[in-house]
């Protein structure tokens, strides 16, 4: 990895993240950007064990007050498991989940759950109890992007309210009398997780239980099962849940999205301040700043794509980013994660790095396939074998084949030769069959 930007933006983002931090008050239950200050190094640390599948139906019981229903509102019962698991039956393993003569996975991962997958076609590559079920804290902001980058106009100018200003968690700086365009409230979503923002988004979707709907349809139509969300914030509410798998579905969807592709890799971009309180003689106009990605993969790692962070004491930190190398593009996903021994997004490099190392075409599972990202022109594909066998470089020296080998090598020539006549006979190129979008 090498630093590809500066590291003085890296600091003043933290800085401003701190300070708005202090400023609101941030508490137990606020999804932040911020990661809890502390040594990631000197305590040791027991990589959570899943084998067991504690998390199969519900995220772990909560540590606060967050999730207890409003008066009068019913206990959300658990999501349903599908009688099948979505993706392929390795997807259904609680543990780490490998290939076939894998190495093991690096170390340092304090994550629970974890997945590394292709983003274009859709292969997953590893994974850590993928469909277990976690709190995704801000990190569902994904997905309230996805409804609200193809329901809103970008252009149109909204009013900030004190009911913006006054939302919970981190807030980017909205304030009462201000005057944003919608493209600046998604900016001030994705890449500071205003919360403000999230606020007056979800007014123009209905209000928060519409908004919360709409996320909710969108999840279950991409085959989404364990995602239930609560808030639009991602603030913790009752019955919020994902899973590592989900997680890695809905950044795939909102990445056919190119807004949401730019926006994940912007680093700063103005913000507009607003005007001083008339009933408060003493208030003045608030001029308007910079804000900047909160995202430290994107300064920090060598084809960082972009992605999203997120924090609450009862989802611990969470992460979803992607990188791209040799034309290659990894997604890899954290939940209930820790800032030691490393932080969440030196977690999330060590996983891309170790994907990247597998070989193109490994795999244990699948994601979701949108129709939309299959051409109509592409041809019908048969099913895949289910092998994950990493291919392993041949020993040195001569080694006889199998006869299976011979025939598996023999079939590749005819195959090869069956292709190159055809690809003459071709009337005219084939178009690929996934498209690549930025």
């Amino acid at each position: 990895m090498k630093f590809r930007n500066s590291r003085l933006l890296a600091a003043l983002c933290l800085v401003s993240t701190l300070i708005t931090m202090a400023a609101t008050g941030a508490g137990s239950t606020a999804p932040s950007h911020a990661e809890p200050p502390g040594s990631t190094t000197s305590t040791p640390f027991t990589t959570p064990n899943t084998d067991t599948c504690p998390q199969k139906t519900r995220p772990p019981a909560p540590i606060d007050l967050s999730e207890v229903p409003a008066a009068g509102e019913p206990t959300p019962s658990a999501l349903a498991i599908p009688a099948s698991p979505v993706g392929g039956t390795r997807m259904g393993e609680c543990g780490v989940v490998l290939p076939k003569g894998a190495l093991a996975v690096p170390e340092e991962i304090s994550a629970t759950s974890w997945m590394v997958s292709d983003l274009d076609t859709g292969e997953v590559l590893a994974a850590k109890d993928p469909h277990g079920r976690y709190r995704p804290a801000s990190t569902i902001k994904v997905l309230l992007a996805t409804v609200a980058l193809r329901a809103l106009d970008l252009n149109k100018t909204v009013i900030g309210t004190q009911a913006d200003a006054d939302a919970d968690g981190t807030r980017v700086g909205i304030g009462p009398g201000g005057r944003y365009t919608n493209l600046q409230l998604m900016q001030a979503l994705i890449m500071a997780s205003g919360n403000d923002a999230a606020h007056a988004i979800a007014a123009q979707l209905g209000g928060d239980g519409a908004t919360v709907a709409k996320m909710n349809n969108v999840a279950k139509s991409l085959s989404a099962l364990d995602t239930r969300a609560a808030t639009p914030s991602g603030l913790d509410g009752p019955g919020m849940s994902t899973s590592a798998y989900d997680l890695s579905t809905l950044f795939r969807e909102a990445m056919t999205i190119p807004l949401f592709a730019e926006l994940i890799h912007t680093e700063q971009v103005d913000f507009p301040g607003f005007p001083e309180d008339p009933k408060d003689p003493d208030d003045k106009d608030r001029p308007g700043f910079t804000i900047g990605n909160d995202n430290q993969l994107l300064y920090n790692y060598d084809g960082a794509i972009g992605g999203k962070t997120g924090f609450t004491d009862d989802a611990r930190q969470t992460f979803v980013a992607a990188a791209e190398r040799d034309g290659r593009r990894l997604v890899v996903s954290l939940l209930k994660a820790d800032v030691k021994p490393i932080r969440p997004w030196e977690q999330a490099a060590r996983l891309l790095d170790y994907g990247f190392a597998l070989p193109r075409g490994t795999k244990v599972g699948t994601l979701p396939t949108p129709e939309r990202l299959v051409p109509k022109d592409a041809p019908a594909l048969a099913a895949p074998p289910a092998d994950d066998t990493v291919q392993q470089a041949e020993p040195q020296g001569e080694t006889p084949h199998s006869d299976t080998e011979t025939v598996l090598l023999v079939g590749g020539v005819v195959v090869i030769l069956a292709l190159l006549i055809g690809a003459r006979r071709a009337s005219r190129p084939r178009r690929d069959r996934y498209r690549r979008r930025r």
